[in-house]
């Protein structure tokens, strides 16, 4: 079962997915996208170390992977390896975040000069293939970065188009949606306008 929640900053959207994660499973591994130099950074170390006290103060049993690039292949290992022990119920997988995740990738295409929205758009598809076939309880949070104001440099306009192919595609494929907007989660697939 796979469930993508979006939402702005600071909307609730991680505590809202770790809580989710509570009701499905008894246990979960907490995929963090962040790259590790970033920590570097005071205000990103800050973050995360606040985000590690309110996962072990919830109660809920988390195991941390750090996986900033391949994701795509963390999911399948992990699934083989699901399958190898036939561990039953798996542990809950929560991915926090996937805007992160695309834009550890749109840094490193752009530093290396390569042609990036073909490259970003070879990521998100091979990310969106794991996804879809995935079987067991998956949660994926993202950022909603289309609704702000039009970023000022061509590299910030690039991501927030990539994230909205990346956030519709994953969105597609999900089995439930939900956008949280201070604090408050929406079901988006069960309010979504229908053709039929």
């Amino acid at each position: 079962m796979v469930i993508w929640i979006t939402g702005g900053a600071k909307s609730g959207k991680s505590r809202f997915a770790e809580e989710y994660a509570g009701h499905l499973a008894d246990m979960g591994i907490y995929v963090a996208t962040t790259q590790q130099n970033r920590e570097n950074d005071e205000e990103m170390r800050l973050k995360i170390a606040k985000h590690q006290e309110q996962r072990a103060a919830a109660g809920f049993a988390w195991t941390t992977a750090e996986v900033p690039y391949h994701l795509s292949d963390w999911l399948l290992n992990y699934k083989a390896k699901v399958e190898r022990t036939e561990t039953s119920p798996p542990p809950v997988v929560l991915v926090d975040c996937l805007t992160m995740w695309l834009s550890n990738w749109l840094l490193k295409f752009d530093f290396a000069g390569d042609d990036t929205e073909p490259q970003l758009d070879r990521k998100i598809t091979e990310l969106v293939d794991v996804i879809r076939e995935y079987p067991y309880p998956l949660l994926l949070v993202s950022n909603e970065v289309g609704d702000g104001i039009v970023p000022e440099y061509p590299l910030g306009r690039q991501f927030r188009d990539a994230a909205g192919r990346m956030n519709q595609r994953i969105a597609a494929v999900s089995e439930q949606a939900f956008l949280v907007t201070a604090g408050i989660p929406v079901d988006l697939k069960k309010l979504a306008f229908r053709w039929d």
